[in-house]
């Protein structure tokens, strides 16, 4: 199994120690500094399997810059802080940090906490997509009743045979039932 692809942001110059714990760990790392940093770009470019931030407190450009991470690309972040405020833990949250750890840098800890917060991201992301999924299908339900009232009230089909005749239609056309109620609402719709 390849190693890892772990991205550190660091913010303290002289600081090597979260650097070395994960290439000693076996990680591949490659370490950033913060300053004028794009994130997303840099993300982007090295497709890392895990973001590491090492900073004193994160500031409104790094939570948005976390945000538009988990919204674009599929990775877990991880924050080493020292700022302990609720406030900040609130943000953090809410820009989707897997793991926040406040004055927690200790070498021997370090590969637990990268491993935990990347199992921890992955269940999360499989509830969400599975949240996605239910709330597609809810809506292709949806579609789907739709359709066939339509074709209810234009055809005097009863609902039995409305929901077969939608059925038939997309299987002849090879789209989804979903596709073809889509379509016979845009058509219901444009013949109003």
């Amino acid at each position: 199994m390849a190693p890892l692809k772990v991205l550190v942001i660091d913010e303290f110059d002289s600081d090597l120690v979260l650097e070395q714990s994960l290439t000693a760990h076996g990680y591949q790392v490659a370490t950033l500094k913060l300053q004028a940093l794009n994130l997303l770009a840099v993300v982007k470019s090295l497709q890392p399997d895990a973001v590491v931030l090492n900073l004193y407190a994160p500031c409104e450009k790094v939570l948005e810059m976390i945000l538009s991470i988990n919204q674009e690309y599929s990775v877990p972040v991880i924050v080493f802080a020292e700022d302990q405020q609720t406030e900040t833990i609130n943000k953090v949250i809410k820009a989707g940090v897997s793991a926040y750890i406040v004055d927690g840098l200790e070498p021997r800890r370090i590969k637990a906490i990268i491993e935990v917060a990347i199992a921890r991201f992955k269940e999360q992301k499989a509830l969400k997509d599975e949240l996605q999924k239910t709330k597609n299908q809810l809506e292709e339900r949806k579609l789907v009743d739709r359709a066939k009232a339509i074709l209810i009230q234009s055809q005097n089909y009863n609902e039995d045979q409305a929901y077969h005749a939608l059925r038939k239609l997309a299987m002849d056309r090879k789209v989804s039932l979903g596709e073809m109620a889509k379509n016979v609402i845009a058509m219901a719709e444009l013949f109003k």
